[in-house]
């Protein structure tokens, strides 16, 4: 079940959220346990008896823990947990792809290939593993207590809002809100909720769909017969559309959860408008970003290591793993190491020309963001070098894609809301619409336009087939 589908739209929500509205304060959790439950075994019924058994699991490892006062022994218990979680990870998500490589490797030597029946990924596996990992990291760290019980446990990672594709919530962000979340159900926060949800789903269905309809046809073309503008319009849209599904799903996310009073950290912050790759990390997948550094970089030393070769081989390292957190492809490592790569001449020497020419500094951030993005969306290096290749080397154009008016007028609306908060007037806009203070008339504005961004939503997606979600698959 996908947030921007006529089933969560007109059946599950309103059917969720009569319940939960009408429920007595202390059953009010256990509907959004039930109703995360029922989420999730739609699109993965068998896989959700995996998500369960974990989740107790881990829930009891990390009780024990707590109540143990030996260094070793919490340490032990510690990696238990971790290495159970990262286990099933690493079984479900990269046992295909090592296999893969080993029986490559084992052709070429004319050794007998591995048999192997490949695995099905349940869905959102990797949000759900880092914040099991942050559970049982952040209790032996003392930084929070453990839950009082299983079911408010369960209820952390098992949130259906965020439980396929993030935010990724940290446990001690989070812990509090369990118990306090129905303090703020007000109506303004129900309203404001509910405005963040539509926004949301228009960038999901109206923008990201129309542009990724045409960056998948673009990308399954032959590359030889490829001309050089349309390989161009093949990774602009591909930019703009993953920025579009992935924050669009992030806003819908953060609006569910301000409808039940929870307080979800925002996931993006403009980052087109980034004027270095270090300054994209700050503001692409934030959530992601702080786990990386909470939970790896600092672990491994951070800034405070000893030589500057060590700092480097650290984040380098920090983006390898992101990059294959991503997928189990080489294209997805070579873009992390290709992120990795910007982000350590930055620190050399690079990050100081930039900060000299200001925002200006996005003409060099923007298309250093989108040619990575190709390594991304290919997964495999000779296709993707072959795609930037005509990219950057003149061929003309033929038949075989041409631009239509619905998709240039979406690529126009989705420039001008990349880039729109460059501008100061920008800034504001946004702060008046998603963090500012409503006043009646601007609900009025918001209530109306809301309505009709549903409606065209609902339309769009009863004409076309066409409604991915990319990071589902993650």
């Amino acid at each position: 079940m996908v947030f921007s589908s006529i089933l969560f739209i007109f059946y599950f929500l309103p059917i969720f959220f009569l319940l939960y509205y009408v429920a007595d304060k202390r059953f009010k959790n256990a509907i959004i346990l039930c109703g995360s439950v029922i989420f999730y075994a739609w699109g993965a019924p068998v896989f959700i008896f995996v998500l369960l058994a974990t989740t107790i699991i881990d829930f009891y490892i990390v009780r024990f823990m707590a109540s143990r006062t030996g260094k070793r022994q919490r340490i032990a218990l510690m990696c238990v947990s971790v290495c159970i979680n990262l286990g099933l990870l690493f079984y479900f998500k990269y046992s295909n792809f090592f296999v893969e490589n080993i029986n490559f490797i084992f052709s070429m030597v004319g050794v007998k290939e591995i048999a192997w029946v490949k695995l099905v990924l349940p869905i959102g596996i990797s949000f759900y593993t880092f914040e099991t990992i942050t559970y049982v990291v952040d209790v032996y760290r003392g930084i929070h207590k453990p839950l009082r019980n299983f079911w408010d446990y369960q209820l952390y990672i098992i949130l259906f809002p965020k439980l396929i594709a993030g935010p990724i919530i940290r446990f001690h962000d989070f812990a509090d809100q369990i118990y306090d979340h129905t303090d703020f159900e007000t109506v303004d926060n129900k309203l404001r909720g509910l405005y963040r949800f539509f926004i949301g789903l228009g960038k999901k269905v109206l923008i990201a769909n129309v542009l990724g309809e045409s960056a998948d046809l673009i990308f399954k073309l032959p590359h030889n017969e490829l001309g050089t503008l349309t390989a161009w319009f093949g990774a602009l849209s591909y930019t703009f559309q993953i920025y579009f599904d992935f924050s669009g799903y992030s806003d819908m996310a953060i609006g569910l959860g301000l409808m039940m009073g929870f307080r979800f950290p925002e996931n993006f912050n403009n980052p087109y408008t980034s004027v270095s790759i270090t300054d994209f990390w700050r503001r692409w997948h934030i959530t992601l970003g702080n786990w990386m550094r909470n939970y790896l970089y600092i672990p491994l030393g951070g800034n405070r290591v000893k030589s500057k070769l060590r700092l480097y081989f650290n984040l380098w390292l920090v983006f390898l793993a992101s990059g294959l957190w991503h997928g189990a492809a080489w294209g997805f490592v070579i873009w992390g190491a290709y992120h990795g790569f910007f982000l350590v001449i930055e620190r050399i020497f690079l990050g100081k020309w930039l900060a000299r020419i200001g925002k200006a500094a996005v003409i060099y951030t923007f298309p250093v963001v989108m040619i990575g993005w190709v390594f991304f969306r290919m997964e495999h290096f000779e296709p993707a070098i072959n795609f930037i290749g005509r990219m950057f080397s003149w061929h003309a154009d033929n038949e075989l894609w041409r631009p239509d008016k619905e998709y240039l007028s979406m690529l126009i609306i989705a420039m001008f809301f990349s880039f729109f908060t460059i501008s100061k007037w920008g800034e504001r806009l946004q702060e008046k619409i998603f963090y500012n203070d409503y006043g009646l008339r601007l609900h009025f504005a918001m209530v109306f336009a809301g309505l009709i961004l549903c409606i065209i939503c609902a339309g769009r997606i009863t004409q076309s087939t066409f409604n991915p979600f990319i990071y589902f698959r993650f």
